[in-house]
């Protein structure tokens, strides 16, 4: 068998194996488990076979460009007159938790081995599958941030509800539709998915935006969304999924056993900084709630620091505010996902100075 063919054969059983572990993960209701599949196949592969795997760049980059295009179609005219009547003490709050995700960002570099952009990116509030997808892009280990970021989400995933019923006495109702649903039915959605994703990445590539292969797409996906035109147009499930296979599989595959222990070695000061982060965050939710007139379970939700899908999901069940939650949680999507480029690019002078 060729050298060519036998790679091939590699990468398709491997991305099978993704493909189960992600069902499997799916069916015990883990956040993401497209992406964390995909992660912990590829990770198994790295470790146990010998000889490297890699993902092709262009599916790499279509991976991020449907995820970039999922994030912005999260933008409507609803969630932006939420944040403009309330954009002084949103903006503060989300200033306020970037900030904050940069100091634990800092605090975990005192294990060594951990560059400033790696610390920052493991850290940093929102937008967990696009940290990811662009990690590797600016300068960062996306396998650290890849597996930090998701041991953020699993512990609000887990913590969450718990939290809002004893702390603010509220109580479960029925869940409503997940906000990735595809109300208009998945040919157009793939459709709107295709265009936001083709046109973004060639008027990126043009304009040489960083990471043009994920913000570009999601830049274009938000200005569409907000012109009407595509009505209530989402990516179809199977293609976010899909997306989020490949990312989690890029990242998997670069594992080596040096990665693992410099990892295990950071993983009890970062869920010591994912707590303090959480209560931090429900602190400046307390401040959001006394400056806008929002109700603590508002505040607190709108600034929990990650896992959108479980936050709104929670909001519907106990029947908060989602427009205003939602208002907050993509501002501040938003803001770390195009603000990255240029924390990173600071972080690497700063490290070099």
């Amino acid at each position: 068998m060729g050298e060519g063919r036998r790679r091939l054969l590699d990468l398709a059983l491997v991305t099978v194996a993704a493909v189960l572990v992600s069902a499997g993960l799916a069916a015990t209701g883990v956040p993401s488990p497209a992406l964390f599949g995909g992660l912990l196949a590829g990770l198994v592969r790295a470790l146990a076979v010998p000889g490297a795997v890699v993902v092709p760049g262009a599916v790499a980059a279509g991976g991020q460009a449907v995820i970039g295009v999922a994030m912005g179609a999260l933008v409507d005219v609803e969630t932006l007159r939420a944040v403009a009547e309330n954009w002084l003490p949103v903006l503060g709050v989300t200033v306020g938790t970037l900030l904050l995700s940069l100091g634990a960002g800092s605090l975990l570099r005192l294990n060594g081995g951990i560059s400033p952009v790696t610390g920052a990116f493991s850290m940093i509030a929102g937008g967990a599958s696009g940290i990811i997808a662009m990690a590797r892009d600016l300068g960062a280990d996306d396998r650290m941030v890849a597996v930090l970021q998701y041991l953020r989400v699993l512990v609000i995933v887990l913590l969450m509800p718990a939290v809002a019923v004893a702390a603010y006495g509220s109580s479960s109702g029925s869940v409503g539709p997940s906000p990735a649903t595809d109300a208009a039915g998945w040919p157009a959605g793939l459709l709107f998915t295709a265009g936001c994703a083709v046109g973004g990445l060639l008027v990126g590539r043009l304009l040489r935006l960083p990471v043009a292969a994920l913000l570009a797409p999601m830049i274009a996906a938000a200005v569409v969304d907000l012109t009407g035109v595509a009505g209530d147009l989402a990516v179809p499930d199977l293609a976010q999924s899909a997306a989020f296979l490949v990312i989690g599989l890029q990242v998997g595959v670069s594992f080596t056993r040096d990665s693992v222990r410099t990892i295990g070695r950071a993983l009890p000061l970062a869920l010591v900084l994912i707590l303090a982060l959480i209560v931090t965050s429900a602190g400046l939710g307390a401040v959001l709630s006394a400056a806008t007139g929002a109700s603590l379970l508002d505040g607190y939700l709108a600034t929990t620091p990650g896992g959108l899908y479980a936050v709104l999901a929670t909001a519907t069940d106990l029947g908060a505010d989602v427009t205003f939650v939602l208002a907050v949680q993509v501002l501040r999507l938003f803001a770390v996902l195009l603000s990255a480029p240029l924390v990173a690019r600071w972080l690497r002078r700063r490290a070099a100075g």
